[in-house]
């Protein structure tokens, strides 16, 4: 007598809505916009299908990676006051659900890539999300380096919009991928450093679980925060962007080390977050000028 009332709670709107959330709905977006972005740098229009069928396929291949992630850290995801209240660890959602949505999405992605868009992009997706889920999400648990592995994945999107749009992979592909490759790091040395306790008690590795002084935090800061002010020029000297890119780009990248800077002679939670504040401004406003601009 009980089973249509489990089976209706199973399926009800709120069971959408926690699928829906273990996507990662913000993150989605700001993955769909740096796939737009790239696309829109190549400079080559196959028309508004063609781009939308990249960045849905892309959104539902990133959506994928976030719920297969949460899949395989539910358990140490239940150790952390951040995230203990998400689906999973919660207990809202069952994970066998989760598994089947998650290579759900992933599939669809994959065919709507490989059929509507081209079989570079379908596979760089792909490879995206295996190297995600089978390297990074592992290797947290295990080592610092986690950060810097994460973030071969993490900065794929640009590039892959990029192929989706030419069919090839050249200096400016790499340039984009660098870009976000670096942007990543200080962006997320500043949140390990926010919840080092968090991550110390969920078991993960991150840098700032043994670096009890932040020394090792703030140099790494720095200096990738340098690199990427140095990389965001190049555009500007291969002649592959307006002059209003370039003005932001050094304004941008100077406030970020700056920041960075901050966080070196202070160690303080108040300074990572203003490293984490300008990292989000700064990202969107860099690509949209520099795919904008030209």
């Amino acid at each position: 007598m009980n089973a249509t009332p489990r089976l209706h709670r199973s399926f009800s709107a709120a069971w959408s809505r926690d699928l829906l959330l273990m996507t990662k709905p913000r993150i989605g977006l700001m993955v769909g916009l740096v796939t737009f972005l790239g696309y829109r740098w190549a400079g080559v229009d196959h028309g508004a299908a063609h781009l939308l069928h990249t960045v849905v396929g892309v959104l539902l291949l990133a959506g994928a990676s976030s719920v297969l992630n949460q899949v395989l850290e539910r358990d140490l995801d239940a150790r952390m006051e951040r995230t203990r209240g998400r689906p999973l660890p919660a207990g809202r959602l069952r994970v066998s659900h989760a598994v089947i949505f998650g290579i759900g999405i992933s599939v669809l992605g994959a065919v709507e890539l490989g059929w509507f868009v081209g079989s570079l992009t379908s596979l760089l997706t792909v490879a995206t999300l295996l190297a995600y889920l089978l390297v990074y999400t592992p290797l947290k648990t295990r080592t610092h380096l986690n950060t810097l592995v994460g973030a071969v994945p993490g900065a794929m999107p640009p590039l892959i919009g990029w192929a989706a749009a030419t069919g090839s992979l050249d200096l400016h592909a790499a340039i984009l991928f660098g870009l976000l490759f670096l942007w990543q790091l200080p962006h997320f040395l500043a949140i390990a450093w926010l919840y080092r306790d968090d991550y110390r008690a969920g078991g993960f590795r991150m840098l700032s679980r043994d670096d009890a002084d932040g020394s090792l935090t703030a140099r790494q800061m720095l200096l990738q925060s340098l690199g990427l002010l140095a990389l965001s020029l190049f555009p500007v000297a291969l002649d592959q962007s307006g002059g209003g890119y370039g003005v932001a780009a050094l304004i941008g990248g100077t406030l970020l080390v700056a920041g960075s800077l901050w966080f070196s002679r202070t160690r303080t939670d108040r300074a990572a977050r203003s490293v984490l504040s300008i990292s989000l401004v700064y990202l969107p406003v860099l690509l949209c000028l520099l795919s904008f601009s030209r």
